[in-house]
């Protein structure tokens, strides 16, 4: 499949996109300088785990510039309509172009792509049928980096040893106060970010969907430090 560069101006866009690059950027240098490398000194871990985190790295950031810049299946301005699939097609009343069924004109970036799913803003780009695939492979190559940087987050503080080194250096002192918070951030972000844009087209009128929020929602509800026996129970019990 050839991909076309596809640019779309949106601050807003641009916005989300560098958050996106920060959380990566942090991963990338603060992780492995704060918490990898040290312990991969001490012998805590393998070199064939730093390899892998860099190569999980790679492939997010990868993915985050593929899924930005391929063409979510723009529309052309005269599109060539097959004589069989003219009854297929109808009008757009924003861009008075002719488009098939299930497209949608994204009023983000100003023209119908081809089974739109939704315009993503952390992408700044339109989810559609040509990107489908690589934003599936941003999300998986995400949850992959996310996933190591919360074991390692969690080993660092709970399972390996401590290290004197980090803890004689004033100059990694306030790194490690600041890690906590950034990572309980990063992680209610992905948690909530998630579930909030979890691909819905494959699955949007069947029971299989519904199945995948409710239990994004539990997720959502246990990191939240809430149980859903009591939330259903609040939300059950009638207003006084």
């Amino acid at each position: 499949m050839k991909l076309r560069l596809h640019f779309v101006v949106d601050p807003m866009g641009w916005f989300c996109m560098s958050l996106v690059f920060f959380v990566w950027f942090y991963n990338t240098l603060f992780i492995p300088k704060l918490i990898l490398f040290p312990h991969y000194n001490e012998g805590h871990v393998p070199w064939a785990l730093v390899i892998c985190y860099y190569l999980a790295s790679l492939f997010c950031v990868t993915a985050l510039v593929r899924a930005s810049t391929a063409d979510p299946g723009r529309l052309p301005q005269d599109p060539h309509i097959p004589h069989s699939e003219r009854e297929h097609w109808e009008l757009c009343n924003k861009c008075n172009l002719m488009r098939p069924k299930r497209s949608h004109h994204c009023s983000r970036c100003g023209h119908c792509v081809r089974r739109m799913d939704h315009h993503c803003p952390w992408i700044n780009n339109c989810v559609g049928e040509d990107n489908h695939w690589l934003f599936l492979q941003l999300c998986f190559y995400t949850q992959v980096l996310s996933l190591f940087t919360l074991v390692l987050d969690f080993c660092h503080y709970y399972c390996f040893q401590s290290l004197p080194n980090l803890r004689q250096n004033d100059a990694t002192e306030w790194p490690q106060r600041c890690l906590r918070p950034v990572d309980n951030a990063l992680i209610s972000t992905a948690t909530e970010g998630g579930s909030l844009r979890f691909p819905r087209g494959e699955a949007r009128n069947g029971l299989e969907r519904r199945r995948c929020l409710r239990a994004l929602r539990c997720v959502a509800m246990i990191v939240g430090g809430t149980s859903p026996q009591r939330r259903h129970q609040s939300a059950s019990s009638p207003a006084l």
